[in-house]
């Protein structure tokens, strides 16, 4: 009986902290946020890549419900490690950044229309040019949130 006794009190904790945090909190969708660094004198570049290639193809994973929506964070850097581009790509939520045979297949087309070639490796060698313009400093995942009102 004793040796139940800590794992019965570890859940019951953790239901009482999700229970304050379903109080506090309704839970949203996931950002997948990717932090660059351009190179001095490339940002332009890199922002054109972002309107010609990026924009148009998740407009339409957006349009086909692969992604529920996307933005372009800037800011000017504070230091030498700093980002200055942050792209962001809203999820419905963490498990539909699981594999999904169908999610996958669709965005696989829209790459094909995108680039106009079926061949990944033909698409990965017309998008290899970005990577000299910026360096992908990190990717986080936030989840966004709604608060509730104080009762």
């Amino acid at each position: 009986m004793k040796r139940l006794a800590a794992p019965i009190l570890v859940s019951c904790l953790f239901v009482a902290g999700t229970l304050e945090a379903q109080e506090d909190w309704a839970e949203g969708p996931v950002w997948e946020i990717a932090y660059y660094r351009t190179a001095p004198g490339r940002n332009h570049e890199c922002v054109s890549y972002l309107r010609s290639t990026w924009l148009p193809l998740n407009d339409e994973l957006k349009r086909q419900g692969v992604i529920l929506d996307f933005k372009v964070f800037v800011k000017a850097p504070s230091g030498p490690d700093d980002w200055d581009i942050g792209v962001a790509t809203l999820h419905k939520s963490f498990a539909s950044l699981d594999y999904s045979a169908d999610a996958e297949a669709k965005k696989r087309k829209a790459a094909e229309k995108q680039f106009r070639t079926a061949d990944e490796e033909k698409q990965r060698d017309a998008t290899a040019v970005r990577l000299a313009w910026r360096t992908h400093l990190r990717t986080e995942l936030v989840r966004e949130v709604t608060l509730q009102p104080m009762r």
